[in-house]
């Protein structure tokens, strides 16, 4: 698909909401894990360095547009995927095409392993580029595609069906089925919505919408991994807003806390309830930080300053910081 996006038609906190994006699911991200595991463990998931490199691999479409070159979007971040797939395993996967690095690559912090999804992985590795008529891992219905989606809701003034359809192409990269796909395509939507000014229970709305008038989803599409990461992301996020309606840094916590929790439980299960994985704390993080800017991580509610202004709120005990805080400035560089 060769869409070019739209000129911005962006909110005056527009820098802060994309920071907030990638800083606060990079938070959630790694606070989970850190419980999970039970450990002090600092740096994020494989989920989020693949999501940066999804927001690189659009970056790279865009900065394509700007500069009047027509560019496939899901080729880009079909790239992207594999040259993530380098800081993996150390090398392209065998028959790749050639994926010249980028500012992201040079970053040795993503360069860690950290429990990356198998199907992500292999649907990497193997020959070809998955496209929504012949997908890689067909049987494929965790979460890996969906905490990556993000990024396709950055995107400004991007209609709701390129929006879809962009979330859709990243996910049958690596995961088959269509619950990871629907479920990428209402987090993505969900993301956009509160990007342009659109309260937490109006951007849920929006994305579940469109979900419930998907008629490709199978009946087993509900008890999916990723359908249910999905609505427990949710219901953390819109739990926590009512508990915390004027503090939105103590709704992230909450957030968090409630979803780490569940993660150390479920780690401890025989049979680990479906949505109670630490990826599903970074999906709340990410719509709480779509809806309330930085004033997530501590920023005064409202505040549009660039990224520069706001950087000093992300985190310092978060090992990928600095490649976050570059993301975002890069992202709002060519968006803006």
């Amino acid at each position: 698909m060769t869409t070019q996006p739209q000129p911005a038609a962006v909110l005056p906190d527009y820098a802060s909401r994309v920071l907030a994006v990638l800083a606060a699911g990079a938070v959630g991200d790694a606070a989970s894990g850190r419980a999970a595991a039970g450990q002090d463990a600092l740096g994020v998931a494989a989920n989020t360095q693949l999501a940066l490199y999804v927001a690189d691999g659009l970056l790279e479409w865009i900065e394509w547009q700007n500069e009047g070159q027509m560019a496939d979007a899901a080729a880009c971040v079909w790239l992207a995927c594999l040259r993530w797939h380098r800081t993996q395993t150390g090398h392209l996967p065998e028959s790749a095409p050639p994926a010249p690095s980028r500012w992201i690559d040079e970053r040795p912090e993503l360069h860690h392993r950290r429990s990356p999804d198998p199907a992500c992985l292999t649907g990497l590795a193997d020959p070809g580029m998955g496209v929504p008529t012949d997908p890689k891992n067909p049987d494929a219905a965790g979460c890996g595609a969906l905490v990556r989606s993000a990024p396709y809701g950055l995107i400004p003034s991007l209609p709701d069906t390129h929006v879809a359809s962009f979330a859709r192409q990243g996910a049958v990269l690596t995961h088959g089925h269509p619950a990871p796909w629907t479920a990428s395509a209402a987090f993505a939507l969900m993301i956009a919505s509160a990007m342009t000014g659109a309260s937490l229970a109006d951007a849920v709305a929006h994305g579940q919408s469109w979900l419930r008038d998907q008629a490709e989803a199978p009946a087993d599409a509900v008890e999916a991994p990723a359908t249910a990461s999905l609505a427990a992301a949710v219901d953390a996020a819109l739990a926590a807003e009512r508990a915390h309606p004027s503090d939105p840094a103590a709704a992230l916590t909450r957030a968090v806390r409630t979803l780490s929790e569940n993660a150390e439980d479920s780690a401890s299960a025989d049979s680990p309830a479906p949505g109670s994985t630490a990826p599903t704390a970074a999906l709340a993080a990410q719509l709480l930080g779509a809806v309330h800017g930085m004033a997530v991580l501590g920023a005064e509610p409202g505040t549009s300053g660039g990224v520069d202004e706001l950087s000093g709120h992300v985190p310092g005990w978060l090992a990928e910081r600095d490649v976050v805080i570059e993301a975002a400035r890069r992202w709002v560089a060519a968006t803006s």
